[in-house]
């Protein structure tokens, strides 16, 4: 195959190193943002970008990107006379215990609802097949904005069985968290739970509540609790904000 001309290799070249630094800056925003996530800058600040540069190995245009990157999800900001900083604050949520939201951020604040939604309806086909109920079933429906001090942070939508959780509507549901209530009510702990998440896009209403942009992306928990027998007492569709909360856990090989 005769070789390709010298001309035309020439943009071919400079598309291949434009990639190569953009996969660069992306692996470098990557590292940053678990320092960020981790704490690892004191008081908040980023070091220089020359230091930054030096501590990974990276050329001053890609710490440049990589630094816009984030600016861009909005985690650090330039500010004249200080540097850049840290200014949004991402809370950890881990996946290795059974909790409730307000048991799971105690240490960064307190949790708040504002009850948009409560009282029974007809359970939809799929909420009645999850929660093991005959079709046509009215099940308790609670959907609550969950705010961490004072900033809203997910939106919480629970079916859960009117023979389990019928007194939930007599609760403080404002204050306290649905595992906390179900256990006060079967006198014991609650079982285990099917996990599943996904990153959806903010539809109108919940980009509304969670004051996101219309089409962000934000983290969609769909939880299924089960009482210590085994039967499904919570289906939970949980929108977390994605600029806010850090999903983490413990995972062990098995073969």
């Amino acid at each position: 195959m005769p070789a390709e001309p010298a001309s035309a290799s020439l943009p071919v070249a400079a598309a291949r190193r434009r990639r190569l630094r953009a996969d660069r800056a992306r692996q470098l925003a990557d590292l940053l943002r678990h320092q960020i996530l981790a704490g690892g800058f004191p008081g908040g600040v980023l070091p220089l970008e020359h230091t930054i540069a030096a501590d990974y190995r990276a050329s001053r245009n890609t710490v440049r990107q990589a630094l816009e990157m984030l600016r861009d999800e909005q985690l650090i900001d330039r500010q004249p006379g200080v540097g850049t900083v840290v200014v949004c604050e991402k809370y950890p949520h881990g996946l290795n215990r059974l909790q409730g939201l307000a048991e799971t951020l105690n240490e960064h604040g307190r949790v708040t609802n504002e009850v948009r939604t409560v009282g029974p309806l007809r359970a939809p086909g799929p909420v009645a097949h999850r929660l093991g109920l005959p079709e046509h079933t009215d099940v308790l429906c609670i959907e609550r904005l969950r705010r961490l001090n004072g900033l809203p942070l997910s939106l919480d939508l629970s079916y859960l069985p009117l023979d389990v959780a019928g007194e939930l509507l007599g609760c403080d549901l404002e204050n306290t968290d649905v595992f906390r209530l179900l256990e006060s009510l079967t006198g014991g702990p609650l079982g285990h739970a099917d996990v599943t998440l996904e990153a959806v896009n903010a539809d109108a209403h919940s980009a509304a509540v969670l004051q996101v942009p219309r089409g962000a992306a934000v983290l969609m928990l769909e939880r299924l609790t089960h009482l210590p027998d085994g039967r499904p007492v919570d289906l939970e569709f949980i929108r977390f904000r994605g600029d806010r909360i850090a999903m983490s856990g413990v995972l062990h090989r098995s073969l």
